[in-house]
């Protein structure tokens, strides 16, 4: 599999990563064995992944239920772009953006949390890759994994539509 850098392929076949459906290309590395109850089922107590974006390529906005810690290990920042729906139905949407990088002279966060049920997104602010990890608690599990269309995401926030069209699949 050839991405446009070189290096980011070379890391993608060094870490075994495969692709992952809202971008991007992981592999889980833990799971934990202890299980704990959720509103959704029984989870992994925890569960961490590596997750690789090319440069050029989006991380589609999505949520998870669970909490999800991301941490930067290598290559360029990433702008991770987080969107809180309104919490009343006159209220308004939110959207952040929060650098996750090395580069701490340069306000750069080596952690950012993404809080269960918000709305995120991912996008390397380089022209080569970053190498970041995720730890999800209670662990990931694909049946909490959310990725609606374009169209939907706009209708629920339409404050938000330039924003939802550059981070999300048609």
């Amino acid at each position: 599999m050839l991405i446009v850098n070189p290096e980011a392929n070379a890391v993608i076949e060094q870490l075994s990563l495969a692709p992952h459906p809202e971008g991007g290309f992981f592999r889980e590395t833990f799971r934990a064995p202890l299980r704990v109850p959720t509103a959704a089922g029984e989870r992994a107590a925890s569960t961490a992944i590596y997750f690789l974006l090319p440069a050029g390529m989006v991380s589609a906005l999505h949520r998870v239920r669970s909490d999800e810690v991301w941490h930067h290990y290598d290559g360029d920042p990433v702008a991770i772009h987080l969107l809180r729906e309104a919490a009343d139905p006159h209220g308004t949407a939110q959207h952040t953006v929060l650098t996750l990088g090395r580069d701490l002279a340069r306000s750069h966060a080596p952690q950012i949390v993404v809080p269960a049920g918000v709305w995120q997104a991912a996008v390397p602010t380089g022209d080569r890759y970053a190498l970041c990890g995720c730890t999800v608690a209670p662990g990931f599990d694909f049946a909490d994994f959310e990725m609606p269309t374009r169209a939907e995401l706009a209708s629920r926030m339409p404050e938000w539509r330039d924003v939802i069209e550059r981070l999300s699949r048609a």
